[in-house]
């Protein structure tokens, strides 16, 4: 099973193994605060497809092609499908406000 977080909620055991996706590090929060199993910032958007998209919602549908095409040539993907596998329960976690309009959207979509 697949789920996505907000990074800045508290860890809960229901959260199986802890992802966070982002390419950069939350603000203002401590490792242990986030409470990541693994770091995977490679999984995260090009910096250059992140600014471009500086999460404005009317660019949602083109940052999800783009991102997904991204995600094609990236062996993060690869390494997340198989955290996936190997864990009965995994947390995306995402540090953007938008809960609607983030990459882990896009990541668990393609991983159910």
């Amino acid at each position: 099973m697949v789920q996505i977080k907000r990074v800045y909620e508290p860890a809960a055991a229901k959260d199986g193994f802890r992802i966070l996706v982002d390419r950069l590090w939350p603000r203002g929060l401590t490792k242990e605060k986030v409470a990541a199993d693994v770091w995977l910032k490679e999984a995260g958007p090009s910096t250059e497809l992140r600014q471009w998209f500086a999460h404005d919602p009317a660019k949602w549908p083109e940052f999800k092609q783009k991102y997904k095409a991204e995600l094609k040539e990236n062996k993060a993907f690869e390494t997340l499908k198989n955290y996936v596998q190997d864990h009965q329960t995994v947390t995306l976690l995402y540090a953007a406000k938008d809960e609607a309009h983030n990459e882990a959207q896009v990541l668990a979509a393609l991983l159910q």
